[in-house]
């Protein structure tokens, strides 16, 4: 016989090996928990402590019912599980299909649809070698339901009702399980092993390929706002943003010397246009795994940080999870066990350039050591921010069967390493003093938002196609609560200088990118060029791109980008209070058009614009050689384009988008000018 009780403001439901617990965590939100191991456990991985909760529990005939604030979870003596929101409305429901079965969801008239020889359970937990388990949960589908979240795909589906997503980390994709429903919840499945998602019309199943227990949290909120708030609440929010990120970053593929960069910052500076940040890309430094510049390349690194802060430029450099087997480090991290281990056959994770292996960043000594060498090398030379690139990290084969971490086998924990490879870094800087901490990171997981994290899109092509990509990546990492975001502009992989194709590609990218949470430019541009030597100190030596500043592309291109450059610097404050909204609320920054408008049914259908915060609408063109497209402008607001033409909105209305600007609006009311600048 199972056993359901109520204990210490919790529910728990026992039967043969399986103990399955709800509790409150956070307002208006419950986590719940089940294993078939003795014990459950109190994995952290992304969830912070809760506040305490008034909660109350009720006893029917055959089922408990916890209440907390706005979410109610049901629980039978059967095991079955739903959840409702405060009007009694049905949220969500585990999908059981037994002869046994009654589906504590659904109206009496409808049970029959639960009764069935198929033997499927909510809750598969399937034995494998080493005591763990599989794990599939499965939930009813409802017809009317759209998802939004999950991080970061390389596709054009916003709303991933129909979806199969990968649970995994991988260059250009960041699996961030965290979704927001328009029936009013939302749902992070709180666990890093690799698995998969379905949000199919006849059912949803969360699978773990390798895990000891069930975990996730459940929110319930009458707007999409009130729903990642409270997810921010529950992970945590990112920090104040440094007001320098929000301004102009120049990066490539790659400044080979400290020469080359002082230059390219000089002639920003002649030219007067407004630069933030310059960014020094990899391969500065003698090997793999040496953390330092090649002093053969930049000869003082110190005068360099020195001179471009006095030109207000912040510095930042990138830092590869990589150590190279021919490095010093790597014989003695790999004597200290702080690197990743492969299951079967030599330990080399990825052959860039040489034979590396990453550094495990869920091992704290191997974080440590990592810093203290950045430290050492960069910081003290004036360096605060840092590009944590290959976070995924980038296995040269994505078999996640044959590495393993400090933590556990990949396969069980990996999808936590980029989280972590952050964490190192942040607490790092904590420790030096540093309250603005940004660090460019090519991947995230649920929590990393709190580690000062700004992701961006990866490794993704030079192309249209790419470029609706990552619209739709962007707005899906916001509503899984990674406010910081951006995307390489004009794409990473392509993109000859001299080609017009390319050319409009880069200007309807950057023009969007004017409007995105950070602006930054890069790119592996074509033709690459060879390196003057190249093998150094036995090393391989790298190509760079072709030159990628905002005038490497003729004066027309160059006039273009300029005055974005200077729109970008004209709604700089604007950006700013929302960076606050990010830090003390959970906001994100681009938001899709139902954050705000929820009851306007058509602001769950248009999926190509989105509000910058609540006072900018922006529809950037998608496709090549559009000249003007349809633009849905949300009811009850007034909406003003940049040369003061005003249009009420619930409406559909045509714009013309010359290659010149894309269309963005105001809301009436608003003291953002997006005016073109002069």
């Amino acid at each position: 016989m199972s056993e359901l009780r109520a204990e210490s403001q919790r529910i728990i439901w026992t039967f043969d090996r399986q103990t399955l617990v709800i509790e409150p965590w956070g307002a208006h939100s419950l986590r719940v928990r089940a294993t078939c191991q003795p014990e459950l456990i109190d994995h952290d991985w992304a969830l912070l402590s809760p506040a305490a909760c008034e909660v109350e529990i009720q006893r029917e005939h055959e089922s408990l019912s916890l209440r907390n604030g706005n979410i109610t979870a049901t629980l039978n003596i059967r095991g079955q599980l739903a959840f409702y929101n405060q009007h009694g409305e049905l949220l969500l429901e585990e999908f059981w299909r037994q002869r046994s079965t009654v589906g504590i969801g659904a109206s009496e008239k409808s049970q029959d649809k639960y009764i069935s020889a198929l033997k499927l359970d909510a809750r598969a937990f399937r034995p494998i070698p080493g005591g763990k388990y599989q794990l599939s949960v499965r939930f009813e589908a409802r017809a009317e339901e759209k998802i939004y979240g999950m991080g970061q795909y390389q596709q054009d589906c916003l709303d991933l009702k129909g979806c199969t997503l990968e649970l995994a980390q991988r260059n250009s994709q960041a699996s961030v399980p965290f979704m927001v429903s328009n029936l009013g919840y939302g749902l992070l499945w709180h666990n890093p092993a690799i698995g998969e998602v379905t949000f199919g019309k006849n059912g949803t199943r969360w699978q773990a390929e390798v895990t000891d227990q069930m975990d996730y949290w459940i929110t319930a909120g009458d707007t999409p706002a009130e729903i990642v708030r409270q997810y921010g609440r529950a992970t945590g929010t990112a920090p104040m943003m440094p007001s320098f990120a929000t301004g102009f970053w120049q990066c490539k593929l790659r400044y080979r010397t400290q020469q080359e960069v002082l230059e390219v910052a000089r002639e920003y500076r002649r030219l007067q246009l407004p630069l933030s940040v310059i960014v020094i890309d990899f391969f500065h430094w003698p090997n793999q795994g040496t953390w330092c510049f090649d002093a053969r390349d930049w000869p003082d690194p110190r005068a360099m940080v020195q001179e471009l802060k006095e030109m207000g430029i912040e510095t930042m450099v990138s830092v590869w999870p990589t150590v190279d087997s021919r490095s010093d480090n790597y014989r003695l991290m790999k004597s200290k066990g702080l690197l990743v281990n492969s299951e079967r056959g030599v330990s080399v994770n990825l052959d860039f350039m040489g034979n590396t292996t990453f550094f495990d960043a869920t091992h704290p000594a191997a974080r440590e050591f990592v810093w203290q060498e950045v430290k050492r090398n960069y910081y003290d030379h004036g360096i605060r921010t840092f590009w944590l690139d290959e976070a995924e990290p980038e296995y040269r084969a994505y078999d996640f069967d044959n590495y393993r971490y400090h933590l556990g086998p990949v396969q069980e924990v990996g999808n936590i390493y980029p989280q972590l490879f952050a964490r190192g870094f942040y607490e790092g800087l904590q420790q030096q003093g540093e309250s603005e901490i940004v660090n460019l990171v090519r991947c995230a997981w649920a929590g990393s938002q709190r580690y000062g994290v700004l992701a961006w899109s990866g490794d993704v092509h030079s192309s249209f196609h790419a470029l609706r990509n990552q619209f739709t990546a962007g707005l899906n990492m916001a509503m899984a609560g990674i406010p910081w975001w951006t995307t390489d502009i004009g794409g990473f992989q392509g993109g000859n200088i001299h080609d017009p194709a390319f050319h409009e590609l880069l200007i309807r990218w950057f023009q969007w990118a004017v409007f995105c949470p950070v602006m930054r430019l890069h790119g592996y541009r074509e033709p690459q060029i060879a390196p003057e030597e190249a093998w150094r100190d036995g090393i391989a030596q790298c190509n760079s791109g072709s030159p990628n500043e905002v005038w490497s592309y003729g004066e027309e291109n160059y006039a273009l980008m300029k005055s974005c450059l200077l729109q970008r610097e004209q709604i700089r404050p604007y950006i700013d209070g929302l960076m606050r909204e990010a830090h003390e609320l959970g906001d994100p920054v681009m938001r899709p058009l139902f954050y705000h408008y929820p009851q306007q049914p058509e602001s769950w259908q248009v999926e190509d614009q989105y509000l910058l915060g609540r006072d900018l609408l922006v529809a950037p063109v998608l496709h090549a050689g559009q000249r003007e497209r349809e633009v849905w402008l949300p009811a009850g607001e007034q909406w003003i384009t940049r040369n003061g033409e005003c249009y009420q909105g619930g409406q559909r209305i045509s714009v013309a988008a010359p290659l010149s600007e894309i269309p963005v609006f105001t809301r009436a009311g608003s003291q953002v000018d997006i005016r073109v600048p002069e």
